[in-house]
């Protein structure tokens, strides 16, 4: 290599001696002088005269000097090229950080040819581009670019030809198809030289290795070997790097599984262990509650089953607690359209769906089918959905409860069968059906020789069909034989149970929005063969109700028996006729100053026309009875014969009939006497 002090050139007139130079050569070898000394010595020597003793032999020595330099500049530049890659081996078995590596291998190539710019391309085969991985002294360049497509430009001559290529003037070089960007990208940069070589892995180019200089250059063999030792230093990186990548994306992926499928394995077996406990319970019988509790511990929710008129037969609350949502849940709610709309939809995917989500809760529905009917629907309530596993779980679950609400409902089926099957049998027997009919009766409720009575009940909105099976849903009457005939409801109790009967009709009837109808309640019948003479009887007095306009409510048999008789054939019109002429200005004045006159009246008629007896009954002051009474007589005159007695006594009752129980007039003890 080339010294700061090496010897000059001597001039002319100080020409040294053949001899001298001789002696000198030595000395420069020894030294390590560059090439460019020896060609001073070789001027020096040729500046001799021709007949200079030794002239010829200097020149021939100063010759091989050059030559020998030059081997010695070619075995240090191969001994540091060699340096450089054991450099680049040690440093690919000790650094794992492949991007560190690259860029240590991309900065060695530059020094190691002394060039001004160096990067490594790699291939992207899904984009069908070379991308820039590492780059060392550029500009221009930077890691992850794109530099070009694999067709143009040196990166597609060499993937073409897989051997290295070079250039000492990029810009002018017509052996490859330019690429215009890249082709900017080198004229800002300043790049002229160019060598490039591939990076090959089984004959596969997965990338390549470049150097640029700014100014024009050739490149040695020597220099392009050392470059591509490099590049194959650089491919099996990348491909150590890329399998270390695959084997740890294989493990984590095989880590993911196992956990993955562990995890699948405990679901299957909560599964499996949530659908034996339901089976197990089903097998035993459990009800509709005990099913709706375990449910809800096992999905940690609350539970709710609907039936086909989505009203609330079945319920299940975790014991944690979820929310307010399934307790505050009522038939025709809020909800009560996006449960419509998820029956629907879980009806036709044969799965469980949302229905709604309200303060953090989610609903999830799951339909109940038997066979081509909807048996109505299971709902949970979670303050978070279900994951897959626990949704096939719920409808599992579901799937019980259909079991058991299809086992129901055909118990149910056979049990209304056999309901109205015995009620037309009483009402209308066979001479052959009467020894099977106490047995019968006492297995649905009916026990022989206890007085029973009968009701019947002449429903117009709804029907008296569909009054029968809201009933039915309800369970409203247990120990009650009903049914629908004839187009009304005929129900037969126990005598000791017609208060409750009662009630409950009374309350059930008043649930019904804008329900009209009307009942007529039977005298106690001693045994079964009362019962066909006693409905009868109460359906000829049902036609009498409706003309006399009674509405919402029961009328016993022994009340109806006169107005049966005097009534029967008579329409709605002559009764209006008939309480217009008898207590039509009563009416009129209790309208207009809302007073009591016939309620008072009514009363004194029933207690035998004791003034003192009706006041106690009423709750007010005895003079304030006689007081009404006073004013009755000045409005339609006096009642002592008992023929005006009878008709008056007999237009009050169908007036107290005709007029709606809600809408009487009652007066309680506190309240002011009006006169």
């Amino acid at each position: 290599m080339a010294r700061n002090d090496q010897p000059t050139l001597n001039p002319p007139e100080n020409l040294p001696t053949a001899e001298q130079l001789s002696a000198e050569l030595i000395d420069l070898l020894h030294q390590g002088v560059g090439m460019d000394v020896l060609t001073q010595r070789l001027a020096q020597a040729q500046q001799l005269p021709e007949d200079s003793a030794g002239k010829a032999l200097l020149l021939e020595r100063v010759r091989r000097a050059m030559a020998l330099c030059s081997r010695l500049a070619s075995v240090q530049q191969r001994e540091s090229g060699m340096l450089a890659v054991i450099d680049s081996a040690r440093d690919l078995s000790a650094r794992l950080d492949l991007q560190e590596l690259l860029r240590a291998l991309v900065a060695r190539a530059r020094n190691m040819l002394g060039s001004h710019v160096s990067w490594l391309s790699t291939y992207d085969t899904q984009q069908d581009v070379f991308g820039i991985l590492a780059v060392d002294g550029s500009h221009r360049l930077s890691a992850g670019q794109t530099v070009s497509g694999c067709d143009t430009g040196i990166v597609g001559l060499v993937k073409r030809t897989r051997r290295p290529f070079t250039t000492h003037d990029y810009q002018r070089d017509t052996r490859f198809v330019h690429d215009s960007s890249l082709d900017t990208t080198f004229r800002e940069e300043g790049v002229n030289a160019i060598v490039g070589v591939p990076l090959l892995w089984e004959d596969e180019v997965i990338g390549l290795l470049f150097v640029g200089d700014r100014h024009h250059r050739s490149h040695t063999v020597q220099e392009i070997s050392l470059l591509s030792t490099l590049a194959t230093h650089a491919a099996v990186a990348i491909k150590n790097a890329r399998a270390f990548e695959d084997a740890r994306t294989a493990l984590h992926s095989a880590q993911a599984a196992q956990e993955a499928l562990a995890q699948h394995a405990r679901r299957v077996q909560v599964a499996a262990e949530a659908h034996e406990r339901m089976t197990s319970l089903l097998a035993r019988g459990a009800t509709l509650s005990t099913i709706c509790e375990a449910m809800a511990q096992m999905l940690e929710g609350d539970v709710l089953v609907l039936d086909e008129a989505s009203q609330t037969i079945g319920r299940g609350v975790h014991d944690k607690g979820v929310g307010p949502s399934a307790e505050r849940h009522v038939s025709y709610g809020a909800h009560s359209a996006d449960i419509a709309a998820a029956q629907r939809r879980s009806r036709q995917v044969g799965r469980s769906v949302v229905a709604y989500e309200v303060d953090g809760e989610t609903c999830r529905l799951n339909a109940v089918i038997g066979g081509d009917d909807v048996l109505g629907a299971v709902l949970l309530f979670r303050k978070r959905d279900l994951a897959e596993a626990e949704v096939r779980t719920f409808e599992r679950c579901a799937s019980v409860v259909g079991v058991l609400l299809l086992s129901r409902e055909r118990m149910e089926a056979s049990r209304i069968r056999e309901q109205a099957a015995l009620l037309r049998s009483l009402l209308a027997p066979r001479r052959e059906e009467q020894p099977l009919l106490s047995e019968r009766a006492e297995r649905l409720g009916l026990p022989p020789g206890h007085p029973l009575s009968l009701v019947v009940i002449e429903a117009e909105d709804p029907d008296s069909s569909y009054m029968a099976r809201r009933l039915r849903a309800a369970n409203l009457l247990p120990g009650v034989i009903f049914d629908e005939l004839d187009g009304a409801l005929v129900l037969i109790c126990p005598t000791r149970h017609l208060d409750e009967v009662r009630g409950s009709m009374t309350g059930f009837m008043a649930q019904q929005h804008d329900a009209c109808w009307r009942g007529v309640i039977s005298r106690p019948a001693e045994g079964f063969s009362d019962l066909p003479r006693l409905h009868a009887a109460l359906r000829r007095a049902l036609p009498v109700l409706a003309r006399i306009g009674a509405r919402n409510q029961f009328v016993a048999q022994n009340e109806m028996a006169l107005y049966a008789t005097l009534f029967e054939t008579h329409d709605q019109a002559s009764l209006a006729e008939f309480l217009e002429a008898a207590i039509g200005q009563l009416i009129r004045y209790d309208e207009k100053r809302g007073t009591q006159l016939l309620p008072t009246l009514l009363t004194y008629f029933d207690t035998n026309q004791s003034a003192t007896v009706t006041a106690k009954r009423l709750g007010i002051h005895v003079n304030t009875a006689r007081q009404r009474l006073t004013t009755v007589e000045e409005l339609i005159g006096s009642w002592t014969q008992a023929t005006r007695a009878l008709e008056l006594h007999m237009a009050l009752r169908l007036w107290q009939l005709r007029t709606d129980p809600e809408r009487r007039i009652a007066r309680t003890p506190e309240q002011p006497a009006a006169r």
